[in-house]
């Protein structure tokens, strides 16, 4: 299964509506203007990981409501096999496989993430996000150039970076294949979990 953008946005907008949330009060929440805000929720633009979950918190739901329109129901524990999850494609041709879509009340979120060697990434500055929280990411194969505010390292297979994740940060595929990375993003510290 995968999440269709137009989807999501609409959901996004109805629990906006439902809230009596304006435009301005969640561009504020997920820290764009009133027209950025107005494109990701009319689905007009790709929707950052970044974004649904600031989206999620303001409305005090799960991300994965917003993915899919239904609340993650197990609590005991969850099996996810290999290339079993919700599968979610984006930015650049970044994929992300999320291990753990039906599991209650996570304190953190874990994807498998591939992310694709392109060529005209190599010599620019890899572009920073920030997300509440820490994150964890478990090389599994390939080769990643990671940024950190001002730092830069080169990531191998087993090789395992955690972070500050609220601070700038992004990775690019390198070494001329893709790069696939167990990414852990773990919710800020006493966040409430839904």
């Amino acid at each position: 299964m995968e999440p269709n953008i137009k989807e999501v946005a609409g959901r996004i907008r109805a629990l906006r509506e439902d809230m009596d949330l304006t435009l301005q009060e969640m561009a504020e929440a997920t820290g764009r203007t009133t027209a950025e805000y107005a494109a990701q929720e009319s689905g007009e633009e790709d929707l950052s990981f970044t974004f649904l979950y600031k989206c999620a918190d303001k409305f005090g739901v799960d991300v994965i409501e917003l993915l899919t329109g239904e609340n993650p129901h197990l609590t005991g524990y969850s099996l996810a096999r290999a290339g079993e999850g919700l599968s979610i494609k984006r930015r650049a041709g970044f994929e992300y496989l999320h291990k753990a879509p039906h599991f209650r009340h996570k304190l953190a979120e874990p994807f498998v993430v591939t992310a694709p060697y392109l060529e005209e990434e190599q010599d620019v500055p890899v572009h920073l996000s920030r997300h509440e929280g820490q994150e964890l990411d478990f090389i599994i194969s390939g080769q990643m150039r990671f940024a950190y505010e001002d730092h830069e390292e080169i990531l191998n297979a087993g090789d395992v970076v955690m972070y500050d994740s609220g601070r700038g940060h992004g990775m690019v595929a390198t070494g001329g294949a893709p790069c696939v990375f167990l990414a852990i993003v773990m919710k800020p510290e006493g966040e409430k979990i839904i």
